[in-house]
């Protein structure tokens, strides 16, 4: 072999490799570029699970096993006060029975329960939170996720030496650690009547960036900031940028606490929190949260728009360094401890009761489960992945 051979052979190696390294993003673009998207309101076509690569018969096995194992709450929630402690914000009366869709290459494959009743989501609502931070940044309103807080927001919640250091990317991990009290909640959750069994012993702070701690105090302080970069209802916002430009339904509400009105730009406006822990939250029904879901299995593409930035997907969903499987409020799988029996690139918005948005790139599926033993999402998307032939 002469020594022109030999250098051919290695730079045809060496883009055989780059071309193969490289062909997983192709294939999601070209899936991207193609893919179906359901047009709005209740228009969302359906194929049967033999159309869309699917088993019928293991399928239909895995939905009797979803209906089975609808969570233990009490529909009348009468035990959110022992649980979270001194509500802030409203509750329904009573929340509806488990129920879900499972989508396929765009398409719903299956349903079941009632996936139009509108319901508080709880912490699932934290993920539509993150979006906002992300389209602020695809915005230019901030110009960096490490950027300290302190440069934008000037309401004195982050003028002390400690909470000077925190930056978004450390709310956007629960790595905060924010010092102080928001709507009368302290970030200590001290105390049985504030936080009910949710109560927490009392520790050191730790620095800004350095402990992971799931902590609604803090997410609701970030929710707050987001409203002063936006300078409208974030509720709005979600509406103007987000939920219409999917699709979504009218029907869907974001409820502020009764003691969270503030003054940005001389204008009263209410904040809203990232769950429902002390009620009020995002009141949503099951197939929003399909669209919103799909909106991140297509990388923040709707259609031929690019709704919010495919590097903001990225981002989003990539693990910190403290604390769980974790991202920009979203649960991640990337150790696979999440859920053992489903891909490591899966990932979801989780809400207590539990309410799940799940999303698994690798089989381009979104399942959205409500009211659910939230110890039974690994068999569940175990046998939904089994059903694919």
């Amino acid at each position: 072999m002469n020594r022109f051979t030999v250098i051919t052979a290695f730079i045809l190696i060496f883009f055989a490799l780059t071309w193969t390294e490289s062909l997983p993003d192709a294939v999601a673009q070209a899936q991207n570029n193609q893919a179906y998207y359901p047009a709005a309101g209740d228009s969302w076509q359906r194929k049967t699970p033999a159309a869309v690569g699917m088993d019928h018969t293991l399928l239909d096995q895995a939905i009797e096993f979803a209906k089975s194992h609808e969570t233990k709450r009490p529909r009348d929630y009468s035990d959110q006060v022992e649980i979270f402690g001194r509500p802030l914000g409203p509750l329904p009366k009573e929340r509806g029975g488990t129920n879900g869709i499972i989508i396929r290459h765009g398409f719903i494959v299956a349903e079941f329960g009632d996936t139009s009743r509108v319901e508080p989501t709880y912490s699932a609502a934290k993920s539509f939170i993150s979006t906002l931070l992300g389209l602020a940044i695809d915005r230019g309103y901030i110009k960096d996720v490490h950027d300290p807080m302190r440069n934008y927001i000037h309401d004195g919640g982050y003028d002390s030496p400690h909470n000077a250091k925190i930056t978004w990317h450390h709310h956007a991990q629960q790595t905060s650690e924010w010092e102080g009290e928001l709507f009368g909640k302290s970030h200590t959750f001290l105390g049985v009547e504030e936080f009910g069994r949710g109560k927490r012993e009392p520790r050191a702070l730790q620095e800004p960036g350095s402990y992971y701690e799931y902590n609604d105090v803090r997410i609701n302080r970030m929710s707050l900031s987001l409203l002063r970069i936006w300078k409208k209802p974030l509720p709005q916002v979600l509406k103007e940028e987000v939920m219409n430009r999917i699709g979504a339904s009218n029907t869907w509400q974001y409820h502020a606490y009764d003691n969270s009105e503030v003054v940005v730009d001389g204008k009263k406006m209410k904040s809203v929190s990232g769950g429902t822990r002390w009620g009020g939250g995002l009141w949503i029904n099951t197939r929003d949260e399909a669209r919103f879901g799909y909106l991140f299995l297509r990388r923040g593409k709707w259609g031929n728009q690019q709704i919010i930035s495919e590097k903001w997907v990225k981002m989003a969903t990539t693990p910190g360094e403290h604390g769980p499987d974790y991202g920009y409020l979203w649960w991640l799988n990337t150790k696979r401890k999440q859920w053992p029996d489903a891909p490591a690139t899966s990932f979801a918005a989780i809400g207590f009761g539990s309410n799940t948005i799940w999303i698994d790139p690798e089989h381009d599926l979104v399942v959205v489960w409500r009211w659910h033993d939230d110890r039974s999402a690994n068999e569940f998307y175990k046998r939904i992945i089994a059903a694919i032939k």
